[in-house]
């Protein structure tokens, strides 16, 4: 058997005009760093530099089928899905 792989999490300060904006620029990253099998897209975050225990989610992160993750918006309308939609 495998041993299991520990996870960390990188936290990588950015400047943003407001939170909306934040969150737009962390869907931008997450889905450029997605080539990498190591980053889970799904457990995206964003928080304000003085307040990082208050996290706001940038996808949805519901579980689907295989143990795979909805990878749409937070709060999105309609069916999950796998699919980044454009």
């Amino acid at each position: 058997m495998a041993a299991a792989r520990e996870r960390f999490v990188i936290h990588l300060p950015v400047v943003a005009g407001d939170l909306i904006g934040a969150v737009r620029l962390a869907r931008v990253v997450a889905r450029w760093a997605g080539v990498l099998t190591q980053a889970d897209l799904g457990e995206t975050t964003v928080s304000a530099e003085d307040d990082q225990n208050v996290r706001h989610r940038v996808f949805c992160d519901r579980l689907l089928g295989g143990g795979r993750r909805c990878l749409l918006r937070a709060e999105h309308d309609g069916p999950c899905t796998r699919r980044l939609l454009q």
